[in-house]
């Protein structure tokens, strides 16, 4: 039987968001008590999860690695299914499937039992998650069993009727729900969802997954810019000012002019192609102010030589971190032979997302 802890807090929490409507203020601010009782609820909440996702590491054994190695050979894609909160877990974990290089795909019981069922092939691997192994599978999983497909089942009762078709079954525990009332899915979910991570990333690490393949899953957001490359965001062209090291400063200046989009340096190359040196404005800043002609100069004689650079494959967070240590906004990049292709501008990398205050 629970003790008054739970009660109290509850009572706490409802008068605390019981609203006034004689008040015009609506929004304000919890009592210190109301707050203790917030807090100890949140941390409570989280003790809870966090024991049943230890008892879940506790009952790993034999049936993960076959399950591990059931995805591993699988030749068809890895079908997840489940229902109500089981069934969004599924989701996430599907999600974390796919994005880290195994097929996968999602499917709803109730939708395979009125026609999505012509979806599955006999070579998949059926991911099932059940807290009760009582809901829809229990009339989904022996026609999968039918089709021929290997079954692999979540669930806090390995005794259930579903998990009696499972060819490996992964147990969840039977933690208390961390829900006050101890019914709303949560100690259970946390256990599924962290178990799922664990089969998924397993998987990952043994198909030894590159960061490149990584970055192509994700092309997008925070996780693409991590793993640009500096090909991708490089500037070539007539987009990359390029001058011969025998040029006059005064060829040099139309090369910056000439760029379709705006340039702040034109890179200097020998008659290989290879970069020797750099122009910037503040390079021709520094020679209005020193009075000297300055068109007829060799950019031989200004250029900064031998300039911070960065190869194709280089990633533009390694670009990001020598411009910030150096303080410059142009990088060119170089191939293996040191030959000029292209050349990365901060404004470029601003427009991805990137900003001056990214940590290295």
């Amino acid at each position: 039987m629970r003790d008054w802890t739970c009660s109290t807090i509850m009572l706490h929490l409802m008068d605390a968001t019981r609203v006034d409507k004689t008040s015009p203020a609506t929004n304000r601010p919890v009592r210190e008590s109301d707050a203790s009782a917030i807090l100890a609820r949140g941390r409570a909440v989280l003790r809870a999860e966090a024991a049943a996702i230890r008892d879940a590491e506790g009952r790993l054994g034999d049936s993960f690695i076959q399950a591990a190695g059931a995805i591993l050979r699988c030749t068809g894609r890895v079908c997840v299914t489940g229902v109500g909160k089981a069934g969004l877990i599924g989701s996430k974990i599907q999600a974390t499937l796919a994005s880290t290089g195994t097929l996968s795909y999602g499917l709803h019981p109730v939708e395979a039992l009125h026609g999505d069922l012509g979806m599955i092939h006999p070579d998949d691997v059926i991911l099932a998650l059940s807290k009760s192994g009582s809901s829809e599978l229990v009339e989904l999983l022996p026609r999968l069993k039918a089709l021929g497909c290997m079954i692999i089942m979540l669930t806090a009762r390995p005794d259930s009727a579903a998990a009696s078709y499972a060819d490996f079954v992964l147990d969840i525990g039977r933690k208390e729900e961390a829900c006050p009332l101890g019914l709303a899915p949560s100690s259970s979910t946390a256990a599924m969802l962290a178990l799922g991570d664990a089969l998924a990333l397993t998987v990952m690490e043994v198909k030894a997954v590159e960061p490149d393949q990584y970055a192509s899953y994700h092309p997008g957001g925070a996780l693409g810019r991590l793993l640009l490359k500096a090909r991708e965001v490089m500037r070539t062209g007539p987009n990359c000012p390029t001058v011969s090291q025998t040029a006059t400063m005064a060829v040099c200046h139309k090369a910056i002019l000439d760029a379709p989009l705006r340039a702040g340096a034109a890179c200097v190359v020998d008659d290989a192609g290879k970069l020797v040196g750099i122009i910037t404005h503040g390079d021709f800043f520094r020679l209005f102010t020193s009075r000297e002609p300055i068109p007829e100069r060799p950019v031989a004689e200004v250029m900064t030589r031998s300039p911070k650079r960065i190869g194709l494959d280089g990633r533009v967070t390694d670009a990001l971190c020598l411009m910030q240590k150096h303080r410059i906004d142009e990088l060119p990049v170089v191939d293996d032979t040191g030959r000029l292709v292209g050349l990365i501008d901060i404004q470029d990398l601003i427009a991805k997302g990137f900003t001056v205050f990214d940590e290295p």
